[in-house]
């Protein structure tokens, strides 16, 4: 009996074992949706490297483009369930996206939450030519001229867009939505001064806030930036609970195994604790979530939590993709 056992021990021992000790054992490929050099992708490459580090593998960005993020969002879906194909992503590719776009996944479902990487609110700007000096001047302005102030968005049923038609509905007011392909040129607009306002991610705006190139109301957040901390929150500044970050997160395909999911997640966690990291991230205007932020559970619960609060609005707006 005693031969047996040893036979049977040997053997168990000669077989590799989906466990967090053998996985992972290759180049892991992390999925971006959006081309090169925007924020999405910067962030991914931050996170890519780092992590490559903590896990002992090459992590290689991969980026996938077209339809707000969505073919990457299919492709990832889609890939085998082993931890080797991740997804970065944020509120647009897997909140909006589910609402505005007719997509043969499911933005929550199909995907296995790792966790979230970075936070980085809206700021509610304007041109310099705007005669508003803080938010409820801009609100009152907005008002007066209904349907002739027009609001910048980065391209139909992306964050902006959500964004300026929760705006319009929180105060009552209708505005033009001038459509562009990407924050980019919405950006060139406004300071050139062809549109009015314009709701965008800080990381974006921060820059021409401080060249006092246009005009900051508030940020769309409870708590002000770290990185411009003179900006008001929307509560303080009279727009209450309007709130709206673009969050970004990494997930793995539905299924992959538990013991991947805690390695990449130990992995995640590792990497936003590296103080080379963390400053990379705020130079960017992200903030880092808290440690007990960074769990699989937390941001399983926060997608839910986001998916409930934007696709009602979303599908009652009529909000489409492109």
């Amino acid at each position: 009996m005693k031969t047996l056992l040893a036979a049977v021990a040997l053997l168990a021992g000669s077989i590799p074992a989906a466990s967090g000790q053998t996985f992972p054992s290759r180049t892991l490929a992390l999925v971006v949706p959006f081309p090169a050099g925007g924020p999405t992708d910067t962030i991914g490459r931050i996170m890519a490297q780092r992590m490559g580090t903590a896990l002992g593998q090459t992590v290689v960005v991969e980026n996938v483009t077209g339809a707000g993020g969505t073919i990457a969002g299919g492709r990832v879906a889609r890939a085998a369930p082993d931890g080797y194909t991740l997804s970065i992503g944020h509120l647009g590719t897997h909140v909006i996206a589910g609402a505005a776009y007719e997509l043969q996944y499911d933005v929550y479902k199909d995907f296995e939450p790792l966790a979230m990487v970075a936070v980085n609110p809206q700021l509610i700007i304007a041109k310099k030519g705007v005669p508003a000096s803080d938010l409820k001047e801009l609100i009152a302005w907005v008002k007066a001229n209904r349907d002739k102030v027009s609001v910048a968005i980065g391209g139909f049923g992306s964050p902006s867009h959500v964004a300026a038609v929760y705006f319009q509905d929180i105060i009552g007011a209708k505005v033009q939505i001038v459509p562009y392909r990407g924050a980019a040129p919405a950006m060139n607009d406004l300071l050139a001064g062809h549109v009015d306002m314009m709701f965008d991610q800080a990381a974006n705006s921060l820059p021409q806030v401080r060249a006092g190139t246009i005009k900051a109301y508030a940020v769309t957040a409870s708590a002000r930036l770290a990185a411009a901390p003179n900006i008001p929150t929307v509560d303080e500044a009279g727009l209450d609970n309007f709130y709206m970050s673009i969050w970004h997160a990494i997930w793995a395909p539905r299924s992959t195994p538990k013991n991947a999911v805690a390695r990449l997640n130990a992995a995640i966690v590792e990497s936003l604790a590296d103080p080379a990291v963390r400053k990379r991230l705020a130079d960017l205007g992200q903030e880092i979530p808290a440690r007990e932020q960074q769990t699989p559970e937390y941001l399983a619960a926060y997608h839910k939590a986001e998916i409930e609060k934007w696709w009602p609005m979303i599908k009652a707006a009529g909000i489409k993709g492109e």
